[in-house]
């Protein structure tokens, strides 16, 4: 498949306040067996592919020969190790990757904490005309609402056109605090999600509050309280029809 036409049909991330969004579903690709399920997909299926560098990071020969063939557009992302990422993969590694390839995608990931680092690959997105993610994962709690507004007006700063923020859910009141986020900032291209326990019941929820970006599994879970992609864009379609 021609790349070119992959990126220009991805839909934008970026919305004007008076553009509908419509929630978006992402299937995370962090194994081989992610690799083959991904190439099999028809376009539609899901609306992004996300493509976990840091965990894909010994089979790069594997996704240069996938990638092309891929009906869906990819959205990049090297995580960072205190957010989820590889544990022994470098900042230098990771810049490579990204580097490497960002012409075969449709948007890119960084976290807020990489902004700095990882500075060069932001600036390549912005020149190729790709969407830039700004994210910040807490798998540990889920901070203020104060905290977490504080997060995505710098993440906005840094240049993001979407904001991710995903936290573990430890109760009912961690929910409420993610809808509170979502609810609050109507302006603002942002994509919020749980994990645990609570972390299916958070996704259909913050959907139907306004997260633009969605996230599923296409092999197994990458982290607790996802669904499967598939599913997840069949359940959506079912709470907001």
């Amino acid at each position: 498949m021609n790349l070119l036409y992959k990126q220009k049909s991805a839909v934008k991330l970026k919305q004007n306040r008076n553009t509908p969004r419509r929630p978006r579903v992402v299937a995370t690709v962090h194994s081989l067996r992610g690799l083959r399920e991904a190439g099999q997909l028809r376009r539609g299926e899901v609306d992004f592919l996300e493509v976990r560098l840091d965990l894909l990071a010994g089979a790069v020969t594997a996704l240069r020969t996938a990638l092309p063939t891929w009906r869906v557009p990819v959205l990049l992302t090297a995580r960072h190790p205190a957010e989820g990422g590889a544990k022994k993969i470098t900042a230098s590694r990771r810049r490579d990757l990204l580097l490497e390839f960002l012409p075969q995608a449709a948007a890119v990931d960084i976290e807020l904490r990489s902004v700095g680092t990882l500075a060069p690959v932001l600036r390549q997105a912005q020149t190729l005309g790709l969407q830039r993610l700004v994210s910040f994962h807490d798998f540990g709690g889920t901070p203020s609402l104060a905290r977490l507004r504080k997060v995505a007006a710098a993440a906005r700063r840094a240049g993001a056109d979407l904001v991710k923020i995903a936290t573990q859910l430890r109760n009912p009141h961690d929910l409420a605090v993610l809808l509170e986020l979502q609810a609050s900032l109507p302006d603002v291209a942002l994509a919020t999600m749980g994990m645990g326990p609570l972390g299916r019941v958070s996704r259909l929820a913050l959907a139907a509050a306004g997260s633009q970006l969605n996230y599923g599994y296409l092999d197994r879970p990458q982290v607790p309280g996802q669904w499967p992609a598939l599913e997840l864009k069949r359940r959506i379609a079912e709470v907001l029809p």
